[in-house]
């Protein structure tokens, strides 16, 4: 039975959310799965993926072939690392403990890069903030100056009126 590691689309429409399976091959998109692996939320930003990254591991290792996004998936979270540590640690190139070290070296780097770029995306949206309030504060500030220039107007033209009447009454 080839078995595939594979999203399942949930969630609403136009708003997706998917599940990482282990399916068989032969199963329909959103049907019958083997195990579930994870979740993968794209309408956040950064992605939210949540990974079972040791039994992805396993699933991998038993042969099962990952599709094309959920390689992505697996690569990004350091499954695919992970498997091949296992295997240089199976042909006996590295020992268990330099690999669980190398892994943790990744993982410790890949944790850096995503705190940077949420970092980078909320300092982003506080310029934009900012950047929003002081054209609001521009806009009141014009808004407020036309009120008084009106008001100006209307009590010179008052004036002229009481001025027009005064010498009527002459």
């Amino acid at each position: 039975m080839p078995v595939k590691i594979r999203l399942q689309r949930h969630g609403k429409k136009g708003k997706p959310f998917y599940w990482i399976v282990a399916a068989d091959a032969r199963s329909k998109r959103d049907g019958r799965f083997l195990e579930k692996l994870g979740t993968y939320n794209p309408n956040v930003n950064p992605a939210s993926i949540d990974l079972d990254v040791d039994g992805a591991v396993k699933w991998l290792q038993n042969g099962a072939q990952p599709t094309d996004t959920a390689r992505a998936i697996l690569s990004y979270k350091g499954a695919l690392l992970k498997n091949h540590l296992a295997g240089g640690v199976k042909k006996g190139a590295l020992t268990e403990e330099q690999a669980a070290e190398k892994y943790q070296a990744w993982l410790s780097e890949k944790e850096g890069t995503v705190d940077a770029k949420k970092e980078a995306l909320a300092k982003a949206e506080a310029d934009a903030k900012a950047k929003a309030l002081e054209a609001e504060k521009e806009v009141n500030a014009k808004r407020e100056a036309a009120a008084k220039a009106e008001e100006a107007e209307a009590v010179a033209e008052a004036e002229e009126v009481t001025k027009e009447a005064g010498n009527e009454e002459e």
